[in-house]
């Protein structure tokens, strides 16, 4: 049998489905931003700091949060893997992007919730 060593035991049906709903997702999260733009007459800073101070919105800032990392990671590996003949090159760019994903994550868990 052979295994490409080279997705990280991913396939691409996995791949497929995963960049689908993530981006599902990151649309949802963008439809309901959008709405509350167009719905609320004057945003001030405690209009926004309600918006994000609910269970709800903290929660769904996370998921697309963690959704957009999935996202790019994925997208990040299949632009790489075809643009990028350099192996060693190529595993570089993916570890300091991937690396750079995971911060942004981070930063917006600090950012959210506070810790």
């Amino acid at each position: 049998m052979v295994t490409n060593q080279a997705s990280i035991k991913r396939n691409g049906i996995q791949d497929y489905v995963s960049i689908r709903a993530t981006a599902a997702i990151i649309l949802a999260f963008s439809i309901y931003m959008l709405y509350f733009f167009v719905a609320t007459p004057v945003i001030t800073y405690d209009v926004w700091k309600s918006l994000f101070e609910s269970i709800f919105m903290q929660a769904f800032t996370l998921i697309t949060l963690i959704a957009v990392m999935i996202h790019v990671r994925i997208g990040l590996w299949q632009v790489l893997t075809d643009y990028v003949k350099p192996h060693r090159l190529r595993m570089i760019l993916q570890y300091v992007l991937n690396i750079i994903a995971v911060a942004y994550v981070a930063v917006g868990l600090f950012v959210l919730w506070g810790v």
